[in-house]
């Protein structure tokens, strides 16, 4: 699990929620169903309106990495290439079969397939990053749902404000129904802000991050297969690929 982001979540709802409380004001006053509904319930029809049915339901199964990211195992990466050239040295290509029955990776099992059937360096790596290419797009479709909740929700709150405000001024003659009506101008703006700052943005830009690991992870594979395909030393191959490496992987 990825605490940072967890912590984050905590850390941001505990500094709006704690400023409200240390300025004398109710929790209880931002708790508002109605603002929650108009902005929640616009936010998420307005994204749905725009996105088509798979691109949008990937795009919140993706949510869990949040929480949960795949793991990005740089240098076991490199070590498992390195080991698939010592076995290509030794024994040839074809000696790598056994390991397509380890690998449990699709992108790992196609390049090594590629790989042993013999196929040109060249064609390796233009097969591989067509996949890539492929992946790239269909991930980052995906992540464009929360960017645009993050940019539908403000305005969807303002909305909310407005009927607020609207349903304040047709009750001026009865002073027993303008609370509620400017709570839910007030919350409905907070509701609308914080949903879209505090949640739904950072999502998209954590997931694009985790993508963006994943690519990097995907190049050095296709570096390695190349490399093995051309059959460099496995020292020059284990230097070629920790370039790719940086602090903290």
């Amino acid at each position: 699990m990825d605490i940072l982001s967890l912590v984050g979540l905590l850390v941001a709802l505990g500094a709006v929620l704690g400023g409200q409380w240390l300025e004398g004001g109710h929790l209880a006053s931002l708790l508002q169903a109605t603002a929650f509904f108009i902005v929640i319930g616009g936010t998420l029809g307005a994204v749905m309106l725009q996105s088509r049915l798979p691109v949008f339901a990937h795009g919140v199964r993706l949510a869990r990495w949040v929480l949960r990211p795949p793991v990005c195992d740089y240098r076991g990466l490199i070590g498992r290439i390195i080991h698939w050239s010592n076995v290509a040295r030794r024994g040839g290509l074809l000696a790598l079969e056994p390991q397509l029955r380890i690998e449990k990776g699709d992108y790992e099992r196609k390049g090594l397939q590629l790989l042993i059937d013999g196929a040109d360096p060249g064609t390796i790596r233009e097969i591989l990053e067509r996949d890539i290419l492929t992946y790239d797009e269909s991930q980052r479709a995906s992540i464009r749902i929360w960017d645009a909740a993050g940019g539908y929700a403000p305005t969807i709150g303002i909305l909310g404000a407005v009927l607020g405000l609207i349903h304040v001024m047709e009750n001026l003659t009865d002073p027993s129904k303008l609370g509620a009506g400017i709570a839910v101008a007030f919350v409905a703006t907070v509701y609308g802000v914080g949903a879209a700052n505090l949640c739904f943005l950072p999502i998209a830009h954590k997931l694009r991050a985790i993508v963006t690991r994943e690519i990097r992870r995907r190049e050095m594979l296709i570096d390695g297969l190349v490399c093995i395909a051309n059959g460099e030393n496995p020292r020059i191959i284990q230097g070629r690929l920790e370039g790719y490496l940086a602090d903290g992987d």
